[in-house]
């Protein structure tokens, strides 16, 4: 007969109670005097409002661990309800085996409000710090996707996302609801969406709340759930919530088993519920004047007025007290055993959900040699061709083939991996996509471990989960749309800093970007798809959680990923061509290139690039292709100049090392740039990035970096160049007017090239492709 807990009042209320009390109270946490407003903490941060609704829905997903030995990891969305997070870790006793300072107990809980919104404790929303917790939601919109990806390969699993209804309004989450159509029952978990409805933001009615239920059911029906609406605004203790989790579990649980029996549904209809609670349910109804239980006045702080108002004052008394937290803890502010009543054990309770801590079930992937793959370069630098992105998506294969077993390695990106020429991969592993298509759609599979979807914010979330609960990954895109996901960047980066700060938490696979269709090539579609700005967004994170990479050919880009694969807590970016063009490298050069982070090509420099006059460097494949070209025509116009050519693979080598870990020792820049000699830097991105690694080194001036200046159009790939002044030819001028003793050759010289570049252009003007001189230029000797 099945386990069935109910009564679940007393532990709501004790949360409840705790929540409230970590707002409020910094001394007699459990009022077992008057309350004093010496009491009071000063300063009064949090959010109450979504606090009860968070509750209800922790309290009877533990009621189901307990009742079924359930597997349950919990995403919260509105992540600035972290005070019920904290009262239900407190409770639940995980707190506790996580800090003994923050023992179920009355110095414990005192100890938890004195850190709560403290300077040097918990913030005020949810944390790195928090056990159990994989996604902070400071930013509304992307917990969904989240939860997804931690449930992909995960068929244990069940993991629960609370959703706010202001949350909902936002675009990644209305794309995240159609993630469910990509979860396969066989070889996943489940996720249970629990969309908590309750009317506010911070001062504005909520889209979600002000549907009917009738209209909110055809709305998931229609994204392909099958929906069950709870009310709990007029008796917010029913068990109503607990009753339809368990039914939720249900429902999942003969979805799974008939998917594993061989009996697939066709549309698997996946459970989600929308509960409905007062926004701030059980504070004051009235303060001040105003309704505060049900309105937007409950959202934050509900009685901010507090310290002042004797009225407010005598209302928090009152609003505290009516939980009687004398008969929910003993005498030394043990939590009694009825409140504890719901409470999992040992590593069921929801905050001590491995997966919580993900990096502590992470394996190192066993990646595949790179020899069988690397391009032939025998020949010489600039003889052999190939597509880096082809090369690498070989690898890739690889890396699929060997991880069928074990699953632990998916590929998110937006539909484009045939695009980037990374389809080979699908050889081995298909799209994933759970039902049923057109007969002619190609390389779909239910157990896919490809994902593709028009949605960046998709692929970013399901990576996140997918990374933080233990597996690897890679996120291929069009180099000028990753931006979309800049903000999502920005809170991942903010999270692993606050990860690498928690001494318990173990590193997860870093998160890779593989940037591909560059803008410089992208003539097809013109100014729209020429955008490398996202190089910039990582640059101003923190350098402790970050990475950004610009191989120049297919080995390097090999070399590379072997690397990022392999590394934990970072956000690596890399840029990579997909087009077919010269190889530089062997393999053992690529990796003591990689392994440098950047290195003088003597095989291109004169004088194998001893005491230069000039340095031309480079970082990115058009650019060192440029500058290669470059080098060939002052080699060829003034031969007696001492020209040094330096590639740049590792962009944040140029960063002094004080202020990156990657960054170049003194010693070792000088060793490339010399301390007063001119440094033309053609760049694959904008300038602006590179001037600010640079800042620190010696006499930065000195460096004239060429980049993307965001002039643009459908054009030829030179034109582009040409336009925005990072050409061949464009790089020689700049170089011969820092030729210093040469002034009437080198001006005659910049002249010549100045006119034979506005010639090309003219030519491509009227025939609308690049002159034989570019597209079949190669290097030589």
């Amino acid at each position: 007969m099945e386990l069935r807990l109910n009564g679940t009042r007393e532990y709501r209320q004790a949360a409840d109670y705790v929540a409230a009390a970590l707002i409020f109270l910094q001394d007699n946490v459990l009022l077992r005097e008057p309350l004093r407003r010496e009491h009071l903490k000063p300063r009064l941060l949090g959010h109450w409002g979504s606090c009860p609704g968070i509750t209800m829905a922790y309290a009877a997903l533990s009621c189901l661990v307990k009742e079924r030995d359930t597997d349950v990891l919990l995403v919260t969305g509105p992540g600035h309800g972290a005070p019920a997070n904290h009262a239900n870790l407190w409770l639940e006793g995980t707190h506790e085996t996580y800090d003994p300072a923050l023992s179920r107990t009355d110095s414990g809980l005192h100890e938890l409000a004195r850190r709560y919104c403290a300077p040097d404790g918990f913030p005020s929303h949810l944390s790195p710090a928090l056990p159990g917790t994989l996604h902070e939601g400071g930013e509304l919109g992307y917990a969904l996707a989240t939860a997804f990806g931690a449930a992909f390969d995960a068929p244990g699993r069940l993991v629960a996302c609370i959703v706010g209804d202001g949350e909902a309004e936002t675009g990644p989450t209305a794309g995240a609801w159609h993630s469910s159509k990509f979860l396969d029952p066989v070889t996943g978990g489940a996720v249970l969406p629990i969309l908590h409805l309750n009317g506010y933001k911070i001062s504005s009615p909520t889209v979600f709340a002000t549907m009917s239920d009738e209209e909110l059911t055809a709305l998931f029906r229609g994204y392909g759930w099958a929906p069950r609406i709870v009310d709990m605004t007029q008796d917010p203790q029913s068990e109503a919530i607990t009753d339809a989790v368990r039914d939720a579990h249900t429902a999942i649980v003969d979805i799974q088993a008939r998917a594993r029996a061989g009996d697939m549904p066709e549309r698997p209809p996946w459970p989600m519920i929308a509960l409905r609670s007062l926004k701030g349910q059980g504070a004051p109804a009235k303060a001040g004047g105003k309704r505060i239980e049900g309105t937007f006045h409950a959202h934050q702080v509900p009685l901010a007025d507090v310290h002042d108002d004797p009225e407010q004052f005598r209302a928090l008394e009152a609003w505290l007290r009516s939980y009687r937290p004398d008969e929910l803890f003993d005498g030394a502010g043990r939590p009694r055993p009825e409140v504890l009543a719901v409470c999992p054990r040992g590593d069921r309770r929801i905050g001590m959900q491995p997966a919580g801590d993900g990096g502590r079930l992470r394996r190192p992937l066993v990646l595949p040699p790179l020899e069988p793959h690397a391009v032939d370069v025998h020949a010489g630098p600039g003889i052999a061709s190939a597509s880096p992105n082809r090369v690498l998506a070989e690898w890739l294969a690889e890396i699929m083939r060997r991880t069928e077993a074990s699953r632990d390695f998916r590929i998110m990106s937006p539909d484009e991996l045939a695009s980037n020429k990374l389809d080979s991969i699908l050889s081995v592993s298909g799209r994933a996509y759970a039902w049923p298509v057109d007969e002619y759609a190609e390389d779909l599979s239910r157990d896919g471990r490809v994902m593709e979807v028009l949605s960046e914010h998709n692929c970013q979330g399901w990576l996140q989960g997918y990374l933080q609960t233990g597996r690897h990954g890679l996120f291929p895109t069009y180099e000028a749309f990753a931006s979309v996901v800049d903000s999502m960047l920005n809170q991942y980066a903010k999270w692993l800093k606050m990860s690498r700060e928690v001494p318990w938490r173990a590193p997860v696979s870093s998160l890779t970007y593989l940037l591909t269709s560059e803008g410089w090539r992208q003539e097809h579609n013109g100014y729209s798809h020429q955008g490398p700005g996202f190089i910039n967004n990582l640059l101003t994170k923190k350098s402790t959680v970050t990475g950004v990479y610009l191989p120049p050919d297919a080995n390097t880009l090999l070399v590379t990923m072997e690397r990022l694969l392999a590394d934990t807590g970072r956000i690596n970016l890399v840029v990579s061509g997909k087009h077919t063009a010269a190889q530089w490298l062997d393999l053992d050069a690529a990796r003591r290139h990689c392994e440098a982070g950047a290195s003088i090509w003597h095989w291109a420099s004169t004088y194998e690039g001893e005491d230069p006059e000039v340095i031309l460097a480079c970082a990115g494949g058009i650019p060192t292709v440029e500058t290669l070209a470059a080098a060939a025509l002052l080699r060829r116009d003034l031969p007696d100049a001492r020209i040094r050519v330096v590639n740049i693979v590792d962009l944040c080598v140029l960063t002094p090392p004080d202020r990156h870990p990657h960054g170049m020792a003194d010693a070792g820049f000088r060793e490339l740039f010399g301390t007063d000699t001119p440094v033309v830097l053609d760049f694959h991105g904008y300038p602006s990035a590179v001037h600010q690694l640079l800042h620190g080194r010696p006499e930065p001036e000195r460096f004239h970096v060429r980049g993307y200046v965001e002039e643009g159009s459908t054009t030829t790939p030179y034109d582009l160049l040409a336009r925005n002044g990072v050409s061949r030819h464009d790089l020689v001028i700049t170089a011969l007017g820092h030729l210093h003793g040469r002034a009437t050759v080198t001006g005659d010289l910049a002249a010549a090239h100045a006119r034979h570049r506005d010639r090309l252009r003219e030519v491509i003007r009227r025939t609308g492709t690049d002159p034989t001189e570019i597209t079949e230029w190669k290097w030589q000797r």
